[in-house]
């Protein structure tokens, strides 16, 4: 079973709130989408996927960032 929940974010916080999320934990997948829907970046998360292997998806992240001005954000969480 998956619950989802979206977050709005402008450009200038969305590296931070991605951090935010991955911290919390139990999230399977994040996905970037812009202001129109449109997918930009789909994220797994998993437990294994910490550290060094998330430092190019955070640094697209950051780059995505400067594309454009207001962002969603898509969480899936896995419930037990």
């Amino acid at each position: 079973m998956e619950n989802n929940n979206e977050f709005k974010v402008k450009g200038e916080d969305l590296l931070a709130k991605i951090k935010e999320l991955i911290h919390q934990g139990n999230i399977s997948r994040i996905i970037i989408k812009n202001e129109e829907g449109k997918v930009y970046l789909e994220i797994p998360v998993t437990v294994g996927v910490i550290g060094a292997l998330l430092l190019p998806v955070l640094a697209a992240i950051g780059a995505l960032a400067a594309l454009a001005a207001n962002f969603t954000i898509e969480v899936v969480k896995k419930e037990e």
